[in-house]
C-alpha cells in the first residue's frame, strides 16, 4: 500500500504518496526531511540522508508528478514539468531515478512554488 505524505514548500502543502518499494521504505524511515531545494527546470531536488543503489524501478522515463530517488546525488527529485533535457512536455531526469512516489495533487501547481527556500517531506 502506498503511504500518504505531504510535501511542504515554503509552508505550502502538496499531497503525495510514497510507493511500497524498498527505496521508498528507506526514505519513509528518515522522515521528516527538511532541506533547501534546488531547481532544474520544472524539477525540485534535494539531498536526503539515505544511500541507495539503482533498483528495479530505475528509469529515465518519468512523468510530471513522479517522485524519484537519484542514486548518484543521494537526492529526491520531484518532477512537475519539462527539465533542461526535455524535448517535449515530459520531464527527463539527469540520470536514472528509482521511482519512489507520486504527487496526488496537480503537478503543475508546483510551478507556483518556484524560488522556494524550504521544503519539508513528512508523513501525512
Amino acid at each position: 500500500m502506498p503511504t500518504d505524505i505531504v510535501i511542504q514548500i515554503d509552508g505550502r502543502p502538496f499531497e503525495a504518496e510514497l510507493f511500497d518499494t524498498p527505496a521508498a521504505t528507506e526514505i519513509l524511515r528518515v522522515l521528516p526531511i527538511d532541506a533547501a531545494p534546488e531547481e532544474w527546470g520544472d524539477e525540485f531536488y534535494f539531498a536526503v540522508p539515505v544511500a541507495l543503489p539503482p533498483d528495479e524501478t530505475a528509469t529515465t522515463l518519468v512523468d510530471p508528478g513522479d517522485i524519484g530517488y537519484w542514486p548518484p546525488g543521494r537526492a529526491l527529485a520531484i518532477f512537475f514539468g519539462p527539465t533542461p533535457l526535455s524535448t517535449d512536455d515530459r520531464p527527463v531526469p539527469a540520470g536514472a531515478v528509482n521511482l519512489v512516489g507520486r504527487l496526488t495533487c496537480d503537478p503543475a501547481s508546483l510551478r507556483g512554488a518556484r524560488g522556494a527556500r524550504q521544503i519539508r517531506v513528512a508523513r501525512r
